[in-house]
């Protein structure tokens, strides 16, 4: 007699050590590459684009403060509070906790390691634009691992658990005031070159997380969804969702197809459409990660 197969549920396992050493590895990298273009590029050039290492920059013009030891002045108190605050987030995953006490430690030591350097380059905007690209493909690299370099990230949580401000808007408070400083100490012109090195660090980090890949997802309402449907399985060689619609004008069931394809398959997916149904509404829209069978593996 054959067994009944039974459903499982979701499983939590513990990460194997293998993955554990990668992702640690990758904390350390990516705080190294920060840490390497803090003093090779933003630092030299006085650009104080936001975070503990904004305020170093800041401190050393001020009170010729060593920039390593100012970050740990920072970092070590805000992990503690952040341990003692956040408790869900970083007492309830130990990894994620270990992760970015690694991270909050580390990247101050490669800083501290690194501080006698030659600067890359003396001209402020093309240390702001490099400068934002390496902190973007170094804090990339940390995300990917689920974790983070602390700081004036764990201070963000902290003021959005406590304010009920957005997390975005708590970090662009804290970003706001270190570039406002700095054109008080540096001028405008170098407050500038700092917001020009943080949006280039965010766009980055999404390039790093995301990569060049991306995909079209494509809603369809036709008159011939069966014949479009088998096309889009056959020729196109894609899987399709349908969905229940209802249009607003007709006040008729419509059904929806959605399907995710590569770039270089949306016109193929076009041509299809257009010869069943040269009336069919299309939608594209692009879809910046696909995870699953025939584009990116988990």
């Amino acid at each position: 007699m054959m067994k009944k197969m039974q459903r499982r549920g979701p499983v939590t396992e513990t990460p194997p050590a293998r993955r554990v050493i990668w992702e640690f590895a990758h904390v350390f990298t990516g705080a190294a590459v920060v840490a390497i273009t803090f003093n090779a590029f933003l630092l030299p050039n006085q650009i104080a684009s936001g975070g503990v290492a904004g305020i170093s920059t800041l401190f050393l013009a001020l009170f010729d403060f060593v920039p390593a030891y100012t970050q740990w002045a920072f970092n070590i108190p805000l992990f503690i509070a952040g341990v003692l605050l956040l408790g869900g987030s970083l007492r309830g995953s130990m990894l994620y906790g270990l992760k970015t006490l690694a991270g909050t430690l580390f990247l101050p030591y490669v800083v501290f390691l690194t501080q006698d350097w030659e600067p890359a380059t003396t001209d402020p905007l093309l240390a702001s634009i490099m400068g934002g690209v390496g902190v973007g493909i170094g804090l990339g690299i940390v995300f990917r691992s689920s974790s983070s370099t602390g700081g004036t990230d764990l201070a963000a949580q902290i003021i959005n658990k406590y304010t009920g401000l957005s997390l975005g808007g708590c970090v662009f408070l804290i970003d706001g005031l270190v570039v406002t400083s700095s054109a008080v100490i540096f001028g405008i012109e170098f407050a500038l070159y700092a917001l020009i090195a943080l949006y280039i660090t965010g766009k980055t980090i999404d390039l790093v997380q995301v990569g060049f890949g991306y995909s079209k997802m494509v809603m369809i309402i036709s008159n011939y969804d069966e014949e479009v449907k088998q096309g889009l399985l056959t020729k196109v060689d894609r899987g399709v969702t349908k969905l229940s619609g209802y249009g607003g004008y007709t006040n008729s069931d419509r059904p929806v197809l959605m399907c995710v394809v590569s770039q270089n398959e949306i016109s193929k997916l076009k041509q299809l459409v257009r010869s069943i149904d040269p009336e069919a509404f299309v939608i594209v829209s692009d879809t910046s990660e696909v995870l699953g069978e025939g584009f990116k593996r988990r």
